[in-house]
């Protein structure tokens, strides 16, 4: 029996491989909003104080491919020195069945969740939007970083997190591992972050239902990407921008079921169900903004896991086909990506 590739956590890096995730995903949510595909709702165990289990299973028909993604969060380890989120994923072969890859479940997740607001940002933002403002200083906010300016030449970012020092350290990191100069700000508040910004991210674990960025604070024609907090009830992002903004999200049934935006949104009826447009309307052309304020809601879906993973694969065979053997690890230090797409 062949051996599935490893696929580390190093060989996500890189803005080709960027790149391709994200043009992998559009085609995903093309099908997924077509009907062509579905993704089933995960599995959630929950045990001990707060930890979690999680399975994310899904198939992508068209591409022949599916995936199970196991993840285990542990608020405990932080203080343990490990990670909070722990997982894996298990691409395979719909043919054969075999399993043909084992990727890192966490930055797999990082990769994918930062790739799916890139994908937005690229279809609801001007080609040359370089200002950019990312409320959050985690893991999910340097992939954000990476993945938006993968499809935008990003020049600035201004950056609030609860913390003074994790925003300094997210600073510190652009200013080190930038191919190219940009400009990182620490704003002392999330008003000042997001001021007249061009693309706004939003990437923090709020539980609560008090927004984090106000309605009034957002610039008119600005596109904001809602990654969304721990609970299906918290909002980072005040619903009163939803009346008058496009609304773009994964899949209308998981955003009415997860988004605690869109949820409060339609209980204060500033937004109707109807008016919700997914992701893969806006890639295929049905929807256009042209130049209207927009707002993506993320919930994450397994189908996004699946993408990401043949995505990361086929150019991991890639690198290989053209090395003649297998690809070396990219360094992990890789910081924001040179050009866009």
């Amino acid at each position: 029996m062949t051996a599935p590739v490893t696929v580390h956590a190093a060989d996500m890096s890189g803005t080709r491989r960027m790149t391709r995730v994200i043009d992998v995903l559009g085609e995903m949510f093309v099908d997924l909003a077509a009907g062509r595909t579905r993704s089933p709702a995960r599995t959630v165990v929950e045990h001990g104080d707060r930890r979690v289990l999680l399975v994310s299973p899904a198939v992508w028909e068209q591409r022949g491919v599916g995936s199970v993604k196991v993840t285990t969060l542990t608020p405990e380890n932080p203080e343990r020195g490990l990670p909070l989120i722990h997982g894996i994923v298990a691409l395979t072969d719909l043919e054969t069945g075999r399993i043909t890859a084992l990727l890192d479940g966490a930055e797999l997740t990082a990769v994918r969740t930062g790739a799916v607001a890139a994908l937005a940002t690229r279809w609801c933002t001007a080609d040359d939007a370089d200002d950019m403002a990312v409320i959050g200083a985690g893991v999910q906010a340097r992939a954000l970083i990476r993945a938006v300016a993968a499809v935008r030449p990003i020049r600035t970012v201004r950056i609030h997190s609860r913390t003074r020092a994790g925003a300094e350290k997210l600073a510190d990191w652009i200013r080190d591992t930038a191919p190219r100069p940009v400009l990182a700000v620490v704003c002392d508040t999330a008003r000042e972050a997001v001021t007249d910004a061009a693309i706004i991210c939003t990437a923090t674990s709020t539980g609560d239902g008090t927004p984090v960025v106000e309605a009034g604070w957002v610039a008119s024609g600005a596109h904001v990407n809602v990654i969304g907090g721990t609970h299906p009830d918290a909002v980072e992002l005040e619903p009163a921008l939803l009346a008058d903004a496009v609304t773009v999200v994964e899949d209308r049934a998981a955003a009415l079921d997860g988004a605690g935006e869109i949820r409060a949104a339609l209980a204060d009826g500033l937004i109707k169900a109807g008016e919700l447009c997914e992701l893969g309307r806006l890639v295929s052309g049905e929807v256009r903004v042209a130049g209207r304020t927009s707002v993506l809601r993320t919930v994450g879906m397994s189908i996004e896991d699946t993408a990401a993973a043949v995505a990361l694969f086929e150019e991991r065979r890639a690198a290989e086909r053209e090395t003649g053997g297998p690809s070396a690890a990219a360094p992990t230090s890789e910081g924001v990506p040179d050009g866009h797409a």
